[in-house]
């Protein structure tokens, strides 16, 4: 059974900072060794189950400065999962996919309106918490939930030295993923849509009841149309410490994107190892199911997606490209990671 004395859960990285108690002042760790992180898609209680030790303690940061932090910034439906796993390799870095702590402050945001120097001071702490270092040499690769988006610029600020990638579908890929998931995935963008709304980022000249007359892909088309705007106005402002990366680039170029990665970030994966991850598990079973998995399968996918939805998508797909040259959002990101063939 681990230790459970305060000082060891501040100190190791194992004791996961699981959730924040903001009302109480308190953050709720989860004993979560590393092999535990490499078998579940995401730091959720969904998929952390309810056998794991879990202890309370009052917000505060460990004594050992962290390791170096950096980002994995995502639109979602993109593959974002596959990279955070790719560059989680000991030794290099410990890659943590989606933690829950994070989402806490933006719900604590949106109900509470605490002011904006309490915000800063426990995001600031819970950075310093989740990036404990597990190794020596080792950087720690966050991948937020995209509801963190509006608040990355914020988040690489507080992480000092952070650097980032930012990773997008092409809308077409990105309004088909939607589009497959039927019901659910519908659901899920418009609640993504509310969100972004209430954080005052979707600046597309669409308000109001005229939202209600979007159609569901359409609402998918918004949100993507106005986290694309943010990451791009983010790789501006930011040039020396920001690459951008799409999904289908990533999927052709594997090898090719994990030793970018690992060099905009300093990790120690040389080409012989960026070949080996490229060609191992990181990019041939699934990251959210574990099952097979190939760039070929993905496209097949994606390809029956498509011609279930065709008209849809090609509508959606004009009308978002007509939305996006009046308020000039670019379809390809600034400041790619890899040079575009």
């Amino acid at each position: 059974m681990p230790r459970t004395d305060p000082d060891q859960i501040l100190a190791d990285p194992q004791w996961l900072a699981h959730r924040f108690d903001a009302p109480a002042g308190k953050v709720i760790f989860a004993h979560l060794p590393r092999s535990r992180h490499a078998a579940i898609p995401f730091l959720t209680d969904e998929h952390l189950g309810k056998a794991l030790e879990t202890t309370a303690r009052p917000l505060a940061a460990p004594a050992a400065p962290p390791a170096p932090v950096h980002f994995i910034f995502h639109s979602a439906f993109c593959c974002s999962t596959l990279l955070v796993r790719a560059l989680d390799h000991p030794g290099a870095a410990m890659g943590l996919s989606e933690p829950t702590i994070l989402n806490d402050i933006v719900g604590w945001r949106h109900r509470n309106h605490p002011d904006g120097v309490s915000v800063v001071n426990a995001t600031r702490t819970i950075l310093h918490l989740l990036g404990r270092s597990w190794g020596a040499g080792e950087a720690v690769v966050i991948k937020p939930s995209n509801l963190l988006n509006p608040m990355a610029s914020v988040l690489m600020q507080l992480a000092t030295g952070s650097r980032a990638i930012l990773l997008h579908a092409p809308l077409p890929v990105f309004i088909a993923s939607i589009a497959r998931k039927d019901m659910w995935g519908r659901l899920w963008v418009r609640d993504l849509l509310v969100k972004l709304l209430r954080e005052g980022v979707v600046n597309l000249g669409i308000e109001g009841a005229e939202l209600l007359k979007l159609t569901d892909l359409q609402v998918a088309a918004v949100g993507w149309l106005a986290q694309q705007m943010l990451f791009e106005q983010m790789a501006k402002a930011m040039p020396r410490r920001i690459r951008t990366l799409d999904s289908e680039t990533l999927l052709a170029r594997p090898a090719d994107s994990v030793l970018a990665a690992a060099r905009l970030f300093g990790l120690s994966i040389d080409a012989a190892a960026a070949a080996a991850i490229a060609a191992g598990p990181a990019f041939t079973r699934n990251s959210k199911t574990g099952e097979a998995f190939s760039a070929e399968a993905r496209t097949a996918e994606h390809e029956q997606g498509l011609s279930l939805h065709h008209d849809e998508i090609t509508m959606v797909s004009q009308w978002a490209a007509v939305v996006a040259e009046r308020f000039n959002v670019p379809m390809h990101l600034s400041s790619p990671l890899l040079d575009r063939t």
